[in-house]
């Protein structure tokens, strides 16, 4: 059951997605990972020039399919700030020259790394991907901010990562595989920019595709 609810005339509309389930999982050293490898050949490469553009869209070429939301209304001074924080960092799989997923990782102060982002886009979904990607993902994640030149950054000491009800119905399953435990959960009504208001038209509300269609 959602509410719709419009703050104001022309601003963006709003739901309220009740009963969302939060977890926090987190892998406390590199040999709690639990590599999956594909039999589809994936280059997994860092961006190296931060381009808002190119992140807003594998933002929303990901996100529009697993009910992310948070960034539709961001502007494009946010985008900026985000994408030149030394911090953090892109990384984009590709899959025969086509972009097949990406993840975004964030250096944070007492050496732990954060897995902000992590996704596939649709048309590479069911080939083994996910979990040859989120390996690549964690093997860079433990390298931390030290390993991608960042000058504050400490040794990973701990990574770690947030998802929800609301993503893709396999996601906690490769978490788990890949060796995450699971140290916190909440749930709770949360409000968000409705679903359907992606950067282009979506066919259906990806809130009630079945799993065999995401």
């Amino acid at each position: 059951m959602t509410q719709t609810e419009f703050i104001a005339p022309g601003a963006a509309a709003k739901i309220v997605q009740q009963g969302v389930t939060t977890w926090t999982l987190r892998m406390s050293s590199p040999g709690q990972l639990q590599p999956a490898h594909s039999d589809v050949p994936m280059r997994v490469e860092r961006s190296q020039v931060p381009s808002i553009d190119l992140s807003r869209a594998l933002y929303g070429a990901v996100g529009s399919h697993v009910c992310w939301t948070d960034r539709f209304t961001w502007s494009h001074e946010t985008w900026e700030a985000w994408v030149q924080r030394e911090s953090m960092g892109t990384w984009i799989a590709t899959v025969q020259g086509t972009v097949a997923g990406f993840f975004e990782l964030e250096a944070q102060p007492g050496g732990a790394v954060e897995i902000v982002l992590f996704g596939l886009l649709p048309q590479f979904y069911g080939r083994g991907l996910g979990g040859a990607l989120l390996t690549a993902c964690v093997e860079q994640a433990w390298r931390g901010g030290v390993d991608w030149g960042w000058p504050g950054a400490e040794p990973a000491s701990y990574v770690y990562l947030r998802t929800s009800s609301l993503d893709h119905p396999h996601a906690m399953r490769n978490y788990h595989a890949r060796g995450f435990e699971t140290a916190e959960a909440e749930t709770a009504d949360k409000r968000i920019p409705d679903p359907r208001m992606a950067p282009w038209p979506l066919a259906r509300d990806p809130r009630h595709l079945p799993a065999s269609d995401r």
